[in-house]
């Protein structure tokens, strides 16, 4: 029966499902503005108009997700009045001020000027749209920030004196830049880019593989390539650091994430275990020894806290961290070794003729969207039991309502989300098989523009 259910669990429940939905949408859009910079740097610097098509395809794709992204963000600010009432009243002094200055200083900036963005082209000079372009860019990146700063607040609270319940700032440069938010804001935006490369590589192989638009796809896929190559292994570095930082911080999760129930020197790295949370024991367990005191602390014998150094009810749940964390892990690993094949290929040439490598760029286009979400049910599961970490718990954070309120509109959310998701996987795919603007190519590559000059009887004449 739904009045049987805990009502905090069905309002994590649903916060996570909503915002699982939302990050799906910022995540593309930041990845593809920085990769629109980028093409349309090309273009301004070479002329070459395949850039220019592969700009006007892309845009209408950023142009999608972003209108996803606003519908679905929307609705997160209302759940923390509905479904956590309580830890809006107490959080209220702190993250109320950083998500307005998030909207003013980034999502204003991102409306203002896509409009000129998407639509300009012909009546702004290109210099003028490229600016429209980076101010775009520039407004995802200060809309992570901020949104980061107040998340990575949650999980290492700076700045504030609590105050009859209630956080009161004292510092504000200690609230923004609290201990994990340069971390957290390095790895969310690189996971971004990559995410947005893979996708953009997923595209252009499966044009190459249909025989269609090949200038646009080869240039899309080389770009897609070599950015991947080079974002994917600096990903892993970041990743590291943010673990250390974390373990420093939050050593239960890091304990949730290795799957170490008792604090040990020389802790191994587990492949693969059956986590007990009930027998706070793992079966099945198969790993690697020392692996995870070298990883974690860089010594063989270093000291890793196990979940037994807290209560039960202090514990994270260990399956849900422990999973995901490896389901990140590996398709971390399997982007970084794609891409060192794919910018091999690049530099011997066989990059648009290998149909095998192809097909794995295709399939592997929606990877970074399942990495990101892995890695936050990471971060977000493992700051479980509080909502801020160590100090306010998740169960005195929820508003006082009914489960079935609760279960009812996450029923609706999940029926109209699903809708939502299948509209815009439809619109996208009908962009993909429309492909660029065909005023910029024809059926055998791009149409260039011939230069003209002026002949010596004063009519205008191609130019060689």
């Amino acid at each position: 029966m739904v009045a049987d259910i805990d009502p905090v669990l069905l309002a994590r429940v649903q916060f996570g499902f909503t915002v699982a939905f939302h990050i799906l949408f910022p995540t593309l859009t930041i990845g593809l503005a920085w990769f629109l910079v980028t093409v349309e740097a090309l273009w301004l610097r070479t002329r070459n108009p395949v850039y220019k098509s592969v700009y006007r395809l892309w845009a209408k794709l950023f142009a999608l997700a972003f209108g996803m992204g606003v519908v679905s963000g929307l609705v997160l600010s209302y759940q923390f009045g509905t479904n956590f009432s309580r830890f809006s009243e107490a959080t209220g002094p702190v993250l109320g001020p950083l998500l307005s200055v998030e909207v003013l200083t980034a999502f204003f900036v991102e409306a203002g000027f896509i409009g000129v963005m998407l639509f300009g082209w012909q009546k702004v000079g290109d210099r003028l749209h490229f600016l429209a372009t980076v101010l775009v860019g520039l407004g995802t990146l200060n809309s992570a920030f901020w949104v980061l700063a107040a998340n990575s607040w949650m999980h290492t609270p700076a700045g504030v004196e609590w105050v009859d319940g209630r956080a009161l700032v004292t510092d504000w440069w200690a609230v923004i830049f609290n201990p994990s938010m340069p971390y957290r804001v390095t790895h969310m935006v690189m996971a971004s880019f990559l995410t947005g490369a893979f996708v953009v590589a997923a595209v252009s192989a499966w044009y190459l593989l249909r025989d269609r638009h090949v200038a646009v796809a080869r240039k899309g896929l080389a770009l897609g390539v070599v950015l991947a190559a080079i974002l994917a292994p600096a990903q892993l570095v970041v990743g590291d650091m943010h673990g250390l930082n974390t373990k420093e911080h939050q050593p239960m999760k890091v304990a949730a994430m290795e799957g170490l129930w008792e604090t040990q020197q020389g802790a191994p790295l587990l492949l693969f275990a059956v986590p007990d949370q009930e027998a706070q024991e793992n079966r099945l367990a198969v790993g690697i020894p020392n692996m995870a005191s070298l990883i974690l602390t860089h010594e063989w014998d270093g000291e890793v806290k196990g979940l037994n150094e807290v209560a039960r009810e202090d514990q994270p749940p260990v399956a849900t961290v422990f999973y995901s964390f490896r389901l990140m892990i590996g398709l971390g690993l399997w982007m970084i070794a794609l891409a060192a094949v794919g910018v091999w290929l690049l530099w011997r040439g066989r990059l648009f003729t290998n149909r095998s490598v192809q097909w794995a760029f295709v399939l592997t286009g929606p990877a970074g969207f399942v990495a990101t979400i892995a890695g936050w049910m990471v971060a977000e599961v493992g700051r479980q039991p509080f909502t801020v970490y160590g100090i306010l718990r998740t169960a005195d954070s929820v508003s006082p309502v009914v489960p079935a309120a609760v279960a009812t509109t996450l029923t609706a959310f999940v029926v109209v989300y699903t809708l939502l998701l299948i509209a815009f996987l439809w619109y996208a795919a009908r962009v993909v098989r429309q492909g660029p603007p065909p005023s910029d190519m024809d059926a055998d590559g791009p149409v260039r523009t011939p230069r003209t000059a002026v002949g010596a009887t004063g009519t205008v004449q191609p130019a060689e």
